[in-house]
């Protein structure tokens, strides 16, 4: 005979707390705030899932049969490789997820049992997305198993810089040269926002380039050619490409490590050239704007002279001297490690062609300060790959020559530097104009020249405007 216990509640005899209580058809199981366990070893039936997976917190790293119920993380660091469904029966539950983030590139691939359906097809499913997460259920053997969740991301930190660009003309590309990093152009002022920067410290020290937009050449019967404008550059080691020789890198002042973020960027514009004048209209030309991004700023170019040499003749490189003064503006002014530009040229006083200017952000070119002699060329700027193809910026002004009779004009520097003006000889009033310096490198304006002995004064060339340029890893 088997024995019973017939009792309707079981309660606790420290505080006559509820064990089991029976109410009409409703069994409770402890009181509130209580755990119910099983013991070890022992199983439940009749509860049914709930939808949801124990995951298993060792990640697997090579092809495994999963097991009904379970959660998988999925390391494929090491290589690709399968998960084996189960035998599908109604309500078997399987969830997989990226551990490493790496199924881009080594993807995990799902397979069936024997010939059992995923989505209502044989056809083994490949998991590509980083960081994705799938959960699926066996319904049936027309659809086999479903997907009923599907996300495309872990929720972490972002290893890398995720950023955009604002105002007109600016750009973001992704480098051709390099697929892992981008390059934001700036033309025009606007702003580099960071949506989201890296967990490592070391991605998010941008590459960048910030050049001032160049100064105006002076005019008068010999004038200097105007500066270029300051050259800044910081090649950030996780950007690849060739640098010029003035990167500040690894200089802690000139690096800027970024947070998220809106920065805003300066671009300098360009110094405007002088109008043509009449004869003794000697008059120095100006300097340019500066150029800044994260706290780093580029002093705009020196103004070329004529006169003695103006408040404006010093700048990031120094405008030229003018015949009547001899001497010209400093460059690398206020100054910075490396060197943003060079000095100008003093005026030219023996007969012959001048050397140009070597190397760096070039000084602005000069004028001739006897008659016969030749003007100094623009200093040659400083050539950078950041933007994926060698490219020059920040190039001097060319000087004019006096008396030159048939002499010819003066070569602007190599990076936008405008070309100087001949001295007097009987030409159209255009051709004693100094060239403008290039737009978005820095150049400086050419000097003017007068069209002939006693005759009118031909103008001078506008500076170019700068550009700031930034290179960073995005993946």
């Amino acid at each position: 005979m088997t024995s019973k216990i017939k009792v309707d509640n079981i309660n606790k005899v420290s505080d006559d707390s509820n064990i089991i209580k029976k109410c009409g058809s409703t069994i409770t199981l402890g009181a509130s705030g209580d755990s119910i366990a099983l013991a070890s070893g022992a199983s439940q039936t009749g509860f049914g899932r709930t939808g949801t997976v124990d995951w298993d917190t060792t990640p697997k790293t090579a092809t495994f049969s999963a097991v009904s119920g379970n959660g998988y993380f999925c390391n494929t660091t090491g290589g690709a490789f399968t998960v084996n469904l189960p035998a599908g029966s109604a309500g078997a539950i399987v969830s997989l997820a990226d551990y490493a983030g790496t199924w881009q590139t080594n993807s995990l691939t799902i397979s069936a049992n024997g010939s059992e359906k995923i989505g209502g097809s044989t056809i083994d499913v490949t998991l590509n997305t980083k960081g994705q997460s799938v959960t699926l259920v066996y319904v049936d053997s027309t659809e086999g198993w479903i997907t009923t969740a599907d996300s495309t991301e872990n929720v972490k930190g972002s290893e890398f810089i995720c950023a955009s660009v604002s105002g007109a003309c600016n750009t973001l590309v992704t480098a051709p040269c390099c697929a892992n990093t981008k390059i934001a152009t700036f033309t025009g002022p606007g702003s580099f926002t960071v949506n989201a920067a890296a967990v490592s410290a070391a991605n998010n020290v941008v590459s960048h380039l910030i050049v001032a937009g160049g100064g105006s050449g002076g005019v008068g019967c010999s004038g200097g050619g105007g500066g270029a404008g300051g050259f800044r550059e910081v090649k950030s080691p996780v950007t690849p490409y060739t640098a010029s020789p003035l990167d500040g890198y690894p200089s802690a002042p000139n690096r800027v490590t970024v947070t998220a973020q809106a920065y805003a960027v300066v671009v300098g514009g360009g110094a405007t050239g002088q109008a043509t004048g009449p004869n003794g209209n000697n008059t120095d030309g100006t300097r340019g704007s500066n150029s800044s991004f994260g706290g780093i700023i580029s002093t705009g170019g020196g103004a070329g002279g004529d006169g003695p040499a103006g408040p404006e003749g010093p700048g990031g490189s120094g405008g030229g001297g003018g015949h009547s003064s001899g001497s010209a503006g400093s460059g690398n002014t206020p100054p910075v490690s490396p060197a943003q530009g060079q000095d100008g040229r003093p005026s030219q006083p023996t007969v012959g062609p001048a050397p140009s200017d070597a190397g760096g952000a070039g000084g602005g070119a000069t004028a001739a300060g006897t008659c016969g002699s030749t003007g100094h060329q623009g200093g040659a700027g400083a050539t950078t790959s950041i933007s994926a193809s060698a490219t020059t910026y920040a190039g001097g002004g060319g000087g004019s020559n006096r008396c030159g009779g048939s002499a010819p004009d003066v070569a602007g520097g190599a990076g936008g530097g405008g070309k100087g003006a001949a001295g007097p000889r009987p030409r159209p009033a255009a051709d004693s104009t100094g060239a403008n310096g290039t737009d978005n490198t820095g150049g400086g304006g050419g000097a003017g020249g007068s069209l002939s002995s006693g005759g009118p004064i031909g103008g001078t060339g506008s500076g170019g405007s700068g550009i700031v340029i930034i290179r960073y890893k995005f993946q």
